[in-house]
Parts: C-alpha cells; structure tokens; sequence
C-alpha cells in the first residue's frame, strides 16, 4: 500500500472511456500521476493482481491520498472533493450540480448502459455496452452497427439536455464533470462510425474543450500505452 505522500498512481487503458475522464480530471487539478498500463485486450484486468485492487476487474483505479479507489464517477468527485479549487467538477450551485452529474450519467450509465447478455441458459452477465467482453460476445460482424445504436440513443439525450444547460461548455462556461464524461464518448462515437452532424451543440463545445490542455493531455493517443499503428482490434 502506497502512503499519502506518495505520487498517485492511475490504472489505465489508453482508449477506455472511464480512463479517459478520469485522466482529464486528474489533468485539471492539476494533480502530477504515474499511469500503470493495463492492458485490455491481453485481458490484464482479470488477473490476480489487479483484482486485489478492484475485484471487480475494471479500470481506472486510482490510488491517490494512500486509498485505492474504482469507478471513474466516484473519482471524479473525490478529486474534486479533495481539490475543492476551480474548476469545480461538480458545480457548487445546486441546480447546475445536479445538471452536470445527470449528463454525466446519461453517458456512464445509459451509453455505457448495463445490460443483462444471455451466456448460457443459466447464467448472465452485466457488463457496459462499450465494455470489449461485451462487444466480443455479440461478435465482430454486428459490434460496430449494435454499439452504434445505443451511443446514438444515448447521443441524442446529451444533445437534448445541452439545450438547457450548455453554455461555453456542457454546464454553463465552466468546464464539470459533465465535460470530462462527454469527450471521451466523442472519442468512442467516432470510432463506432457515428454521425455526429446531428449534434451541433456537443460538437462545438468539444471544439473548445479540444483547445484545453488538460483535454489534449488525456487523448488516448498522447498515452504511454498507445500502440501508434492502429492497428489494435477492440
């Protein structure tokens, strides 16, 4: 077990959605980490190891203060919790909070839906939408087209609820926690050939959180575990 004073640790994969946001929380605190690759596709999450630190079998993890935290929406809040300077990731007027932590769960929890797949008569798994054992069970030929439907289900309630909230960024014109779910799933949209011409309002503030460098630091391709030839099937 790693002591506060020590440097914080985050356990990442360099193209997960819930890496990804929490890197870009880390980033606008300000908060100096070590990434430990784990690899997802070599099923990494699943051994010994890292099940002492989530038994779950997830990333991110983040060990941080000389606590082991997962879920990336926990994390998130606890950054800001412990960080309590601007941005503030969970806005303190109670209204805006609430508008950032509801857009925050349309994606973690309605694209990333969880939903019950059939593995045998009598057993089933829960598992995200985006989640790679998921997509590998519903095969390589209808993963794109079936993932595809859902984030675009998902898409179209950020879009509705940016009506009433956005400003410069996705709650009024400081950057939340919202921010920090909606540019990785961006990321992922287009990866799974979503058409985002029908979301104008995500897509112009994602322009402008692109600008940030706390947003251009957590890209997937600026991370130490990036293949860099493309060339990795998820």
């Amino acid at each position: 077990m790693t002591d506060s004073t020590s440097k914080p640790i985050l356990y990442s994969y360099y193209r997960s959605s819930c890496s990804y946001r929490v890197r870009i929380a880390l980033n606008l605190k300000n908060i100096d980490f070590t990434t430990q690759a784990v690899n997802l596709l070599k099923n990494e999450t699943s051994s010994e190891e890292h099940k002492k630190l989530n038994p779950k079998g997830e990333v991110p993890v983040l060990i941080i203060d000389g606590k082991t935290l997962a879920q990336s929406l926990p994390i998130i809040e606890y950054i800001d919790e412990t960080h309590s300077f601007k941005p503030r990731l969970l806005p303190e007027d109670p209204f805006k909070r609430y508008q950032a932590r509801m857009i925050s769960e349309i994606i973690a929890s309605g694209i990333q839906v969880f939903l019950f797949l059939p593995i045998s008569f009598h057993s089933f798994s829960l598992k995200p939408l985006q989640n790679l054992s998921v997509l590998k069970r519903v095969g390589e030929e209808k993963k794109v087209a079936w993932a595809h439907d859902f984030i675009k289900i998902g898409l179209d309630a950020v879009e509705k609820a940016l009506e009433e909230s956005a400003g410069r960024y996705c709650v009024g014109d400081e950057v939340s926690i919202a921010d920090c779910c909606l540019v990785p799933q961006l990321y992922n949209a287009r990866r799974f050939n979503v058409d985002l011409t029908a979301y104008p309002l995500m897509t112009a503030i994602e322009e402008r959180l692109s600008a940030l460098p706390a947003f251009t630091d957590a890209h997937p391709d600026r991370q130490p575990d990036f293949p860099g030839d493309g060339n990795q099937k998820s």
